[in-house]
């Protein structure tokens, strides 16, 4: 994996998400922030989040979806259960991951971060795979953006969102934060 300098990173899958926007500084990355997502919640391996990240979720699809399929968000990337990453937004743009954060003092992280979702829920482990691919995402921003931090979107957004889980275990990442 290479990070290019248009901000898409050779070797991964690039699916375009419309759910994005310029940056005020496209090098300001300051920070990578890992999430969970599964559609429907708790499933796995089906394109539901393909399908929200590029807008074109169908709310006939699944009963859940008919409620969240307006919305507009996306990430950079998104790491399967089997390890594809798929990315879907160039990383000098503004993802739509975090909603209303702050971190260390800055507020809106979307303006500063790397947006990571990986393919799962609170309460189900994270595969292998998983934490390979994060932890090489991990290596490759902190080597493009020196002394960017790690965190997860329950550390930007307490009290309002959980994950990536209490059950992620930040101690497998040999490139993840050192506060956790």
């Amino acid at each position: 994996m290479k990070l290019q300098s248009n901000g898409v990173v050779s070797g991964v899958r690039f699916i375009a998400s419309p759910n994005c926007d310029w940056r005020v500084n496209p090098a300001d990355i300051r920070l990578l922030v890992v999430h969970n997502i599964s559609l429907p919640p708790g499933e796995f391996g089906g394109d539901g989040v393909i399908a929200l990240f590029t807008h074109s979720l169908d709310p006939a699809a699944h009963p859940y979806y008919a409620r969240i399929h307006s919305l507009r968000v996306s990430a950079h990337f998104f790491i399967r259960r089997d390890g594809e990453i798929i990315q879907f937004v160039p990383s000098v743009k503004r993802a739509w991951h975090a909603g209303a954060s702050s971190w260390r003092g800055w507020e809106k992280c979307n303006d500063f971060s790397v947006g990571v979702e990986l393919e799962g829920d609170d309460n189900t482990p994270f595969t292998d795979a998983q934490y390979v691919q994060l932890d090489a995402l991990i290596a490759l921003f902190k080597t493009a953006c020196p002394g960017i931090e790690i965190a997860g979107h329950s550390d930007i957004a307490p009290g309002r969102k959980t994950d990536p889980g209490p059950g992620f275990e930040w101690h497998r990442l040999t490139n993840g934060p050192a506060y956790k």
